[in-house]
This record gives structure tokens, C-alpha cells and sequence, in this order.
């Protein structure tokens, strides 16, 4: 592929900034769409009439689409060129958010929303190869810093945003509010970005893809069902299980024929890589998984506000934005196998309050415990992802960055489909409310139902003739439910400090910046969102 001319001053100037601005305008709607819909989950819920297992798709399908597109953009990128398909991927995004407001039904949301993560997955690939492009390899740290800004400002923006536009307006304007921010991003990409001429390289595997997304989406409908269906005997629980597990079976043999495949599964016989990535993968299903909760508790059991929600999530984003420069920065000097397990500690320590929740546990100490756990989070992630690359050669760094990315996006998809189905499992095992139906539905009312309903519209206590005893005895066992699911949370992090014992204590060689890098740029993000 054609390079851009680049400069060898190690300071960013205009020309690159300007480039920049397009990408973290990019980034700014990616990262934030995940968090915005955090707190809107609740809404989902009531305004749908669905329960916590599906309105969780919403989360899950897009990261199952952000898992797929990201092999699928290096290899478009070098076909269509990566100006072309950065605008495609923008107006995709744009297109699919307008979409995601316009939705009837939650099946008509989760569509969309996958839409929507076909376009986002791409933003981020395409960015970094961009912004790489720009400014020369001389100058990826302080790129990294540019785009560390929405990185870091996502976790803490985003549910506050996501709270104040559904409490001032509505759920619709959570994905209403990306298509100003795209129409200008797509006029600026135009504008700013370079040419570039497009010359296809090695084959992609399609055959791979056909396999890998579409089994994992089946395994976790299958797993998603459970709650619903009540036994795994139910044809709509096995047969998507059994199918999904087969292809991804499938796959996983298919994988060591293809040259260039879709996941390179050789790379894990680099033991650092292996550790790392599994290390990752077990605490992003738990973080991610159970991160999803957090909001919903604030709204459902105490009767918060989505936006107050939001404010009560963020001392989490401040203590991240905290440790994240600085294990940055220590990743380099100091073996994670000296960093990452203290990090892991505080994550646990956090993760211990929530495990002990109830209907009155103070706020000081959740947020205290947020914030705890965000350092640790700082602390963790960038570390490892430094990790698993750092002893790779220069021509499986693309390819072990694609493996760690891809696998991050479906831990992330596993701990939202795992975590709602425990926390669904557990509410559906409620006492019934004799004579009570639901209006829209004719099903039972069961008394955590009722007293959920009741602290986000405390009319219906009025209007319902039963005991506030019930109300309250509903609403202990709501908050039980989510200690519960907590615990399996707990456990999962805990889980995780068994491959991070065995992380590189010492230093080792890294292949990163050595001579045999030569022209080749990494395809795929360094950073995790």
C-alpha cells in the first residue's frame, strides 16, 4: 500500500493533529455508545417489557459485531483503502444509531445495535492504522496519549450523558445525539484525511468468519433463553447451544489449515501471550459482565435517576483515568507479573462490597469501592494487552493484536449474556403475587417484579392493593438477586489471579522496535475500548 510521507520530528504537528481530531472524533462515539447504554438498561426494560436476559443483547450484539468486523478491517482497509472505508465505517455507525431511535421492539434494538457495531468496530482499527500512518512509528506514544483522551473520558462521560438525556428528553436521544457528531466526523475525514491507494494483499478468511460469530451469537441466544424457558431441555435452549458450540468447535480445528486465518491460534504457543490472554479474557467476563449491573442497581433497587445513576458511576472512570497513565508507563520499565496481580487485588477488594449489597448499603462506600476498582482496572488492562504483544516478532504483532482484541470483545459478550441470565435466574425465583398480572402481557407478577416497578414509578403502590410489607420484603430479595450475581462475579476475578501468578516476572526482550520491524504497522488497535 502506498505510505504517506511522514515526518521525523517527535513533536505532533498541525498536519498530524488535524488527522488526529478525525480519529478521536471517531473514537469519542465508539467508546461512549458502550457506556451511554449502561444506564439506559432499566428503560429498555420497562419500555419494552423484556426482561434483564434479552434487553442485555443490546449490549451483547455489539460486541459480537465489533468482534467480527475487526479482523475484516486490515484486510478491507488494504482493498478499499483506509479513507474510503474509515467513512464507510462512520456512516454505518451514524446510520445505525439513527436507526437504533426509530426501534418498535427490543428484537428491533438489538438489530440495530448490531448495525451499529459493524460500524463502530471498524473505527478503532482504521484509526490507529491512520494515525500510525501520519505521524511514523517515532511518534506512536504520543499519539497514544491523543487517543487515550476519549479512552479515558468514555467511562466517566458516558452514563452521566446517557442518565441526563433520558431523564431530560428520552432513551431515543442516547443514539439521536451521534448523528450531528457523525455528519461532521464524515465532512472532516473528507476534508482532513490524506488519499490513499488501495492494493490488495493476502486473502481474508470468510470461510472463518461464517463460522466463528455466528456460533458464538447462537451458543449465548441458547445460554439467554434459559431463564425464559426455565429448563435447558427447551428445543430454544439446546439447539442454539449445540449448534453455536459446534461451530465454534468447528473453527477452532479449522483454524491451523488457513494461511492467513481469521484468529491465528498458532500464537499461543508464545507462553506470554497465552497467560495474557487468558488472564484478560476470564476478568473481562467478570468486569464487563457485571459492569452492566452497577447502574441497574442504582436505578432499580435504590430509585435513582438516570442521571444520578450516571454520577454515582463515575468515581470508577476517575480512579481508572488515574492508574491508566501510570501503569502505561511502568508496562514498559517493570514485569506485569509485578504490577498486574496489586491491580487485581484492588479490583477484588471493590468487587467484595457489592457481593454484600442491600437495600440501604451506604453510597459512600459503593462509590469508595467504584473508585477502588477503577484504579485497579488502570492498573490491568493496558498492562497485559503490553504483555501478550511485547515478545511477538514484527510480523505477529498485527496478527496478536487482532487475537487479544477479538477475544477481549467476546469476554465482553459472554459476561453480558452470563451475568443477566444469573441476575434474570435469580429475580424469576420471586414469590407470585396472587390475582396480580402483568397488564401488557397477562403473565404473573412476581413481588421483586413489583417492587422494582414501584421505586421507578412509586404510583403503582397506590394503585396495586397490597401490603408495603410485600413491597419490601420484594425489593430485599431484588437486592439479594444482585448480591448473588455479584458473588459469581467475585469469584470470576478471583479466578483470574491463577494465570496472572504466572505472568513474566522479569524482563524479557521485546520484538516491538527491533530491526526486523521494517515497514509493516500493526493493522489492528493497541488500545482496548
Amino acid at each position: 500500500m502506498t505510505q504517506q510521507p511522514v515526518a521525523t520530528s517527535n513533536k505532533l504537528d498541525a498536519a498530524v493533529l488535524k488527522v488526529a481530531g478525525v480519529v478521536v472524533l471517531g473514537a469519542i462515539m465508539s467508546i461512549l455508545d458502550v457506556t451511554v447504554v449502561s444506564v439506559a438498561i432499566p428503560t429498555f426494560q420497562s419500555e419494552f417489557d423484556a426482561s434483564y436476559a434479552r434487553v442485555a443483547w443490546t449490549m451483547t450484539g455489539y460486541t459480537l459485531a465489533l468482534a467480527t468486523v475487526i479482523p475484516l478491517s486490515g484486510w478491507a482497509a488494504d482493498r478499499f483503502g483506509t479513507k474510503r472505508l474509515y467513512m464507510v465505517a462512520l456512516a454505518l455507525f451514524t446510520i445505525g444509531s439513527g436507526l437504533c431511535a426509530t426501534a418498535d421492539s427490543i428484537g428491533e434494538l438489538i438489530a440495530w445495535r448490531v448495525v451499529q457495531g459493524l460500524g463502530g468496530g471498524m473505527l478503532m482499527p482504521l484509526g490507529m492504522t491512520i494515525m500510525t500512518r501520519a505521524a511514523g512509528p517515532h511518534r506512536i506514544g504520543r499519539l497514544m496519549a491523543v487517543l487515550g483522551i476519549p479512552m479515558l473520558l468514555g467511562p466517566i462521560g458516558g452514563p452521566i450523558l446517557g442518565g441526563w438525556l433520558i431523564d431530560t428528553a428520552s432513551w431515543h436521544w442516547i443514539f439521536l445525539i451521534n448523528l450531528p457528531i457523525g455528519v461532521v466526523a464524515l465532512i472532516y475525514a473528507q476534508l482532513a484525511l490524506p488519499k490513499d491507494a488501495p492494493e490488495p494483499s493476502e486473502s481474508f478468511d470468510f470461510l472463518g468468519m461464517l463460522m466463528l460469530s455466528p456460533g458464538l451469537a447462537l451458543f449465548l441466544y441458547g445460554v439467554s433463553s434459559l431463564p425464559e424457558a426455565g429448563t435447558v431441555t427447551d428445543t430454544e435452549v439446546w439447539l442454539p447451544m449445540l449448534v453455536g458450540a459446534a461451530l465454534v468447535v468447528s473453527f477452532v480445528l479449522y483454524s491451523f489449515r488457513p494461511r492467513h486465518p481469521l484468529l491465528d491460534l498458532r500464537l499461543f504457543r508464545n507462553r506470554n501471550l497465552t497467560l495474557a490472554a487468558v488472564t484478560l479474557f476470564v476478568f473481562i467476563i467478570a468486569f464487563m459482565g457485571a459492569g452492566l449491573l452497577f447502574p441497574s442497581y442504582f436505578l432499580q433497587i435504590r430509585g435513582e435517576s438516570t442521571l444520578t445513576a450516571g454520577l454515582l458511576m463515575a468515581p470508577q472512570g476517575l480512579g481508572a483515568m488515574l492508574t491508566m497513565p501510570i501503569a502505561g508507563m511502568l508496562a514498559d520499565r517493570v514485569p506485569v507479573g509485578r504490577t498486574v496481580p496489586f491491580a487485581l487485588v484492588l479490583i477484588a477488594a471493590g468487587f467484595f462490597t457489592f457481593t454484600q449489597l442491600g437495600t440501604d448499603t451506604s453510597y459512600l462506600l459503593l462509590c469508595g469501592s467504584l473508585f477502588v476498582m477503577g484504579l485497579g482496572m488502570g492498573g490491568t488492562m493496558m498492562p497485559i494487552m503490553t504483555s501478550a504483544l511485547k515478545t511477538l516478532s514484527a510480523a505477529e504483532v498485527a496478527r496478536g493484536s487482532t487475537l487479544v482484541n477479538i477475544l477481549q470483545q467476546i469476554g465482553g459478550s459472554v459476561g453480558a449474556a452470563v451475568m443477566s441470565v444469573i441476575l434474570t435466574s435469580e429475580l424469576n425465583g420471586s414469590r407470585v403475587i396472587p390475582g396480580v398480572t402483568d397488564p401488557g402481557t397477562g403473565a404473573p407478577v412476581t413481588e421483586a417484579q413489583l417492587a422494582i416497578g414501584v421505586q421507578q414509578q412509586p404510583e403503582l403502590a397506590q394503585q396495586l392493593p397490597v401490603p408495603p410489607s410485600m413491597i419490601e420484603r420484594g425489593l430485599d430479595f431484588a437486592a439479594n438477586s444482585f448480591a448473588t450475581t455479584f458473588w459469581v462475579a467475585f469469584a470470576l476475578v478471583l479466578l483470574t489471579f491463577v494465570p496472572a501468578a504466572f505472568l513474566p516476572r522479569r524482563r524479557e526482550p521485546s520484538h516491538l522496535l527491533d530491526g526486523e520491524a521494517g515497514d509493516e504497522q500493526p493493522r489492528t488497535p493497541v488500545p482496548i475500548h
